[in-house]
């Protein structure tokens, strides 16, 4: 199975970092573009990050570590987030997050042993009308049930 994502490399983290040191916000900038690259924050980026940008590296580690989106470990090559928001919750979202983290055989937060399937909350999705939901690799699904979820994870599985 081939990865969904390049191996880290501080040559490659250093181009990133100077594609997008001079934008607005390039903190938020650089971090998501090292996770679309690597499927993560390698740790050596986070001090490349703070020299390049005149910052501390408590700083960019602040932002890193407050975002629950970024990532310390690499992703497996199909990201499947659930909803745990109150709408989504109130909707049946407690019961679908247990049977993905059933069917897959790992919690929420969790990568499944073949590195194919990371499984992760998310905290809304603004489908709270649709509610329950959930993202398959950037594609967001409404109205899920138990028969869309169990597509979901066939889906992520293959």
């Amino acid at each position: 199975m081939m990865s969904a994502y390049e191996p880290w490399s501080e040559a490659r983290g250093a181009e990133i970092i100077a594609e997008h040191g001079k934008l607005e916000g390039a903190t938020l900038v650089i971090l998501h573009a090292m996770q679309e690259a690597f499927g993560y924050v390698p740790e050596p980026a986070i001090p490349m990050i703070a020299s390049a940008l005149s910052l501390s590296r408590a700083e960019v580690h602040g932002v890193f570590t407050f975002y629950h989106d970024f990532r310390h470990e690499p992703a497996g090559r199909h990201v499947l987030k659930i909803c745990r928001a109150e709408a989504c919750q109130a909707a049946g979202g407690d019961a679908l997050a247990a049977r993905a983290e059933a069917k897959l055989g790992i919690a929420i937060g969790n990568t499944t042993p073949d590195a194919r399937v990371t499984l992760e909350p998310i905290y809304c999705l603004g489908l709270c009308a649709t509610a329950p939901s959930a993202m398959l690799d950037g594609r967001v699904v409404g109205r899920l049930d138990e028969q869309r979820l169990d597509a979901l994870v066939a889906e992520a599985q293959r």
